[in-house]
C-alpha cells in the first residue's frame, strides 16, 4: 500500500470514531437509555466489523490462493454468526432501540458516502 492509501484507510477509521461520537451526542437529545445505547453498541458493531474484514483482506492478500480462499469463507461465517448472535443479545437481552441500533451501524456507511463525496470534489 502507498502513502496515498494508507493516508485514506487511517482517515476513514478516524472519522468513524468521530462520525459515532457526532450520533451518541444526538441520540441524548431523546434522554433515553436504549437510543442512547443503541447508537452506540451499533457503531461500535460496525466499526469493530469494518476492522474485521479490513484485518481479513490484508490476510487475503499476503496468502497463498487456496489456503487464502477457505479461510476467508471461514472466517465470513465467523463473523456472520458473531454479528448475529450481538445483535440478538443487543435487542433481545439488553433491549436497546432497534432503530437506535440500525443508525448506530450505520456508521461506516455515512462515513464511506462522505468520503467519496468529499474526493470528488
Amino acid at each position: 500500500m502507498n502513502d496515498r492509501e494508507t493516508g485514506l484507510l487511517r482517515g476513514i477509521n478516524r472519522r468513524n470514531w468521530v462520525i459515532l461520537a457526532l450520533l451518541c451526542l444526538a441520540s441524548l437529545f431523546w434522554m433515553s437509555t436504549p437510543i442512547t445505547l443503541g447508537v452506540l453498541a451499533g457503531g461500535l458493531l460496525a466499526i469493530i466489523g469494518h476492522y474485521w474484514r479490513y484485518r481479513a483482506l490484508l490476510a487475503i492478500l499476503g496468502s497463498p490462493a487456496e489456503v487464502a480462499a477457505r479461510r476467508f469463507q471461514i472466517g465470513y461465517i465467523i463473523r456472520l454468526g458473531t454479528l448475529a448472535v450481538s445483535l440478538y443479545a443487543l435487542i433481545a437481552i439488553i433491549k436497546v432501540d432497534p432503530v437506535a441500533l440500525i443508525i448506530g451501524l450505520s456508521v461506516v456507511v455515512i462515513n464511506i458516502l462522505f468520503t467519496t463525496w468529499q474526493r470528488s470534489f
